[in-house]
């Protein structure tokens, strides 16, 4: 076998309530174009796009150019590089928008917002990847600070005050990071390391006010859709044991698993479909900054519950917190 690694009724109403579908994927994918702002933009987000196979009425939904545009400008800039996947087991892209990370309960995530996602493609298939949504929501004491599509309403929309787009960037080292300040000068982050048997992610969280933050339950979404064999919209083929939360594919000899450090909750959305750990920051006084370490990676065996109990011995964070899955 190989092994290669990345009650909340609020949460529930962002996630699992029951509702009648009213919303297709191009409603909710609707607004959601960035247009690149100069060549240099193209010369980045294209081979992306193209590593994710996206069509060219996708590729359109992504950046807002027409497809003749598009066509335009890649004659224009000549041939472009492809994603370098040379020498590494695993490739985590930005996700470029332009095709919905969800099959269904659409209605639950419209307009979802790039910013927070990740893709990352499968050891087995270069064409398959998952979308690794981090964060997809925070809760506080103060309401509802962050989500990473439109649902619920938040703090800020309540406010009428819209958040601006941000990108990842490349961090030093490498991988992947982003950060974000909040109008009330919380902020957070979050960033994607690749290691040679999986992904290692880190979530952060700065206090920016002058009382305690409480009640930080965070939901950290793994969505399924684009991975050959995984996308059935279904719970049987799930297995949680918290903090670990794994669906295999039709053969059952594969395996995608996450986990999260403080996971208070390990489940998934069958019309997503998609897998959730989701952690909890310790309360974060005035100044304070919390951390969260997180872990999503690809087995190949019938043997799960032996592959989380190598993972609980690998990270003491993860054994520290493994507790079974109600």
């Amino acid at each position: 076998m190989m092994a290669i690694g990345i009650w909340l009724a609020g949460c529930a109403l962002i996630a699992a309530e029951p509702t009648t579908a009213t919303v297709d994927e191009a409603t909710a994918m609707a607004g959601t174009a960035r247009k690149p702002q100069d060549d240099a933009e193209l010369r980045r987000w294209l081979p992306i796009m193209d590593h994710h196979r996206l069509t060219p009425r996708e590729i359109s939904i992504a950046t807002g150019m027409s497809e003749d545009e598009t066509a335009a400008a890649r004659a224009r800039l000549g041939p472009l590089p492809k994603v370098s996947t040379s020498g590494r087991n695993l490739v985590v892209l930005p996700y470029p928008g332009g095709r919905h990370p969800r099959i269904g309960f659409l209605d639950g995530a419209v307009g979802p917002q790039r910013e927070t996602k990740v893709s990352v493609f499968t050891p087995w298939d270069a064409a398959s990847y998952v979308v690794v949504d981090v964060p997809e929501a925070i809760w506080s004491n103060l309401g509802l600070l962050y989500l990473a599509h439109t649902h619920v309403p938040t703090v800020w929309s309540r406010q009428a005050i819209e958040l601006e787009p941000l990108e990842w960037r490349t961090a030093p080292g490498g991988g992947l990071e982003i950060e974000r300040v909040l109008p009330n000068g919380v902020a957070f982050g979050a960033r994607a390391n690749v290691e040679t048997d999986g992904v290692r992610f880190e979530l952060w969280l700065r206090n920016g006010t002058s009382a305690t933050l409480s009640d930080l339950r965070v939901q950290n979404c793994v969505m399924l859709r684009q991975a050959e064999g995984f996308a059935e919209q279904t719970e049987t083929n799930k297995r949680y044991r918290a903090p670990f939360a794994a669906a295999r594919d039709a053969t059952g000899q594969r395996w995608i698993i996450t986990a999260w450090e403080g996971c208070h909750r390990a489940w998934g959305n069958a019309p997503c479909p998609c897998l959730h750990s989701d952690p909890q920051f310790a309360d974060c006084g005035p100044g304070e900054t919390r951390r969260l370490r997180g872990w999503l990676s690809f087995y190949e065996g019938r043997e799960i519950e032996a592959e989380f109990d190598r993972l609980a011995a690998r990270f003491d964070w993860l054994r520290a917190n493994e507790e079974p899955a109600p």
